[in-house]
């Protein structure tokens, strides 16, 4: 009952992540900013610092409901593989902290964006910058939470496919996914142009967890 009760959670959490997701792409939030100039962002945040500080609040939960998420499935599905078990809850936690601590990173463009708004002269350019260098830190930190990601992703994927305890074709479309995305964001250290193969990882990740979650919190009793 404990492990179909923490399959049933886990389901939840995949679509309860990818709801909160949705709204902050509605609020302006971006998952990767991409562009380091910080002119419009500063405008933005000045114009309506309460969405900017409820895009970051959503992003928090977001980033605690993910380490909910990894000690759910580590529940649901130890008794399978225990090292893929702990792998996939280390990297996914780690992903989480990290998205977590960059949150509270990001949380300093309102303050530079206050100053920004009654600024002049020499101290706009330094606002500028200063706003520049948070947005590319955010961007470079998230590039390695993403990796966990995939690590994590890719050992639940290979439990899924190796045991059966879903249908397989989910399974594959996870490891599709976490290595596509891997790939392309160890391209993008070298290249950093080059999103092709995580614009295909970011789309089949959310058709994965939503399929993943959906099975899961629907259809868990059938696993045998």
């Amino acid at each position: 009952m404990a492990i179909e009760i923490a399959m049933r959670l886990s389901g939840f959490l995949f679509l309860f992540i990818l709801v909160l997701n949705f709204v902050m792409v509605k609020l302006g939030k971006k998952m990767e900013v991409g562009d380091y100039d910080s002119d419009a962002k500063l405008k933005e945040i000045s114009d309506d610092p309460k969405k900017f500080q409820i895009s970051v609040v959503l992003a928090l939960i977001e980033h605690i409901s993910i380490i909910a998420l990894a000690f759910m499935l580590f529940v649901a599905f130890n008794s399978y593989s225990l090292i893929l078990g702990i792998i996939w809850t280390i990297f996914r936690t780690g992903e989480g902290l990290i998205h977590i601590d960059n949150e509270i990173k990001y949380w300093g463009l309102l303050n530079v964006a206050r100053q920004y708004a009654d600024a002049s002269g020499a101290e706009i350019n330094s606002l500028r910058d200063s706003g520049s260098v948070i947005l590319q830190t955010y961007d470079s930190r998230f590039a390695y939470a993403m990796i966990l990601w995939s690590i994590g992703t890719l050992a639940y994927s290979i439990l899924f496919v190796t045991y059966g305890v879903i249908p397989t074709v989910i399974g594959w479309l996870g490891i599709a996914t976490a290595i596509s995305w891997a790939i392309g964001e160890g391209i993008k250290f070298i290249k950093p142009g080059f999103n092709i193969l995580i614009a295909i990882g970011g789309l089949s990740a959310m058709l994965f967890e939503f399929i993943i979650g959906g099975w899961l919190l629907f259809f868990s009793h059938i696993i045998p």
